[in-house]
């Protein structure tokens, strides 16, 4: 699984063009948003994703690896107890989103310290 950042600078219009892209060339999204003028969104095919985008005329989007992590999201601190031990690792975190299975989708700098960090 891949997180792909596409500009969406004029919001909704923008993620409503790369959401009908993106389907039409069959990449589903399996979870994600949009923050700051950036949709964020996990998929099975980063470079498909890409390529759609590219083909469309959407530029400046970028793929990168995620980790997934899962979460209790039922229990009251179980999101802290994750941060404090990616902390604890001097993981830096750019940015993280649920997917459609309520797992954590992390945006690190490191995804192997990360990964050792929560094992």
């Amino acid at each position: 699984m891949k997180d792909i950042a596409i500009p969406a600078p004029n919001g909704a219009q923008s993620v409503a063009k790369l959401a009908r892209v993106l389907g039409d060339a069959g990449v589903g999204l399996e979870g994600g948003g949009m923050w700051s003028g950036v949709a964020h969104y996990l998929v099975d095919d980063g470079d498909a994703a890409l390529s759609a985008l590219t083909a469309a005329g959407i530029g400046g989007a970028q793929q990168r690896d995620v980790v997934i992590a899962e979460l209790e999201a039922d229990v009251p601190g179980a999101l802290g107890r994750m941060m404090t031990k990616l902390a604890d690792a001097g993981v830096q975190l750019e940015g993280q989103y649920s997917d459609h299975d309520n797992r954590k989708i992390l945006l690190v700098t490191d995804v192997s310290a990360a990964e050792a960090a929560l094992a």
